[in-house]
C-alpha cells in the first residue's frame, strides 16, 4: 500500500540561518513556512553570526503555530511526512541537532509528524 504523501516538511540550514516549509506537493505551493531571516524571528533571537538549536526550536514553534492558523496541523488528516534521512545527508552530521530540534517543537506544539526513515536506523524515532 502506497502512502500518500501530500504535506512534506522541507529545511534549509545554512550557518547563518533556518527556514522551514510545509510544501503541498500536489500544488507544488509552499503552505506555510518560517525562517530566521525575517525581522520579527531576527531581533527575539540572540543569534549573533550564527543560528543554533535553539533558534531552530522557535522556529519548529512558529511554523506549528502557522500551521494551526491555517488548520494543517494534521496534515489533512494524513500528517506531515519528515524524511529524517535525506534531510541529515542533505545537511551533514552537524545540523543534526537543528533538524531534531525543529521536529521536536513542531511535535510537542500538536503537529502530526510522520517520520520517514530506513528500517535498520539505529537512531530511529517514532511520534
Amino acid at each position: 500500500m502506497t502512502v500518500l504523501k501530500r504535506h512534506v516538511l522541507r529545511l534549509f540550514i545554512s550557518l547563518k540561518y533556518v527556514t522551514a516549509n510545509v510544501v503541498d506537493r500536489n500544488d507544488g505551493r509552499i503552505v506555510a513556512t518560517a525562517s530566521t531571516v525575517e525581522h520579527s524571528i531576527k531581533n527575539s533571537l540572540e543569534c549573533g553570526r550564527s543560528c543554533n538549536a535553539k533558534a531552530a526550536g522557535v522556529i519548529g514553534e512558529v511554523l506549528a503555530m502557522r500551521l494551526k492558523v491555517e488548520g494543517l496541523e494534521q496534515g489533512l488528516g494524513r500528517g506531515i511526512h519528515v524524511d529524517m534521512n535525506k534531510e541529515i545527508e542533505k545537511k551533514g552530521f552537524k545540523n543534526r541537532t537543528k533538524i531534531w530540534a525543529i521536529v521536536n517543537a513542531l511535535k510537542n506544539n500538536g503537529v502530526k509528524l510522520i517520520l520517514d526513515e530506513k528500517e535498520d536506523d539505529p537512531l530511529r524515532r517514532s511520534y
